[in-house]
């Protein structure tokens, strides 16, 4: 009888099981989307190596309005360049295909960030290899600075 009273499921016992079942699988069941980022990137590359330099990504440091971040990229000799944002559950945020007559190998952007994170522009070249450019873009709420 004791034991059929402490198993005795009451409204309050079942919000706190709900409750922490949904803490568990926010913090160990999800994976980090720096990691999605890593990982779609492996897949554009299939695994070749990634230069730096010859691309050029120009987002703010600061952006007080998560909504609207201005984001540009020029990588002369690309023929494709993607953009990500690692915050987001689906990091990659746009891609822009470069044809031979293109008269510059450059677009810009503006994309939607929700919190402080990191921005990683990949361009394909023309010969087949892969150039990187990263930059980390805080959000502020409110339009404070801070």
């Amino acid at each position: 009888m004791i034991l059929e009273n402490n198993m005795t499921l009451t409204r309050r016992k079942t919000l706190a099981l709900g409750g922490s079942a949904l803490a568990f699988a926010s913090f160990a069941g999800a994976p980090a989307f720096a990691s999605l980022t890593d990982d779609a990137i492996a897949e554009m590359t299939g695994g070749a190596e990634i230069g730096e330099g010859a691309i050029t990504l120009t987002a703010p440091e600061i952006a007080e309005n998560g909504n609207t971040v201005p984001i540009s990229v020029d990588a002369p000799g690309a023929v494709a360049i993607t953009l990500f944002a690692d915050g987001n559950p689906v990091p990659a945020v746009a891609t822009f295909n470069f044809g031979p007559l293109s008269a510059s190998r450059s677009a810009s952007t503006r994309i939607r960030l929700a919190g402080t994170q990191n921005i990683v522009a990949l361009a394909k070249m023309e010969d087949g290899s892969f150039q990187r450019a990263s930059a980390n873009v805080k959000v502020t709420i409110g339009g404070c600075g801070g």
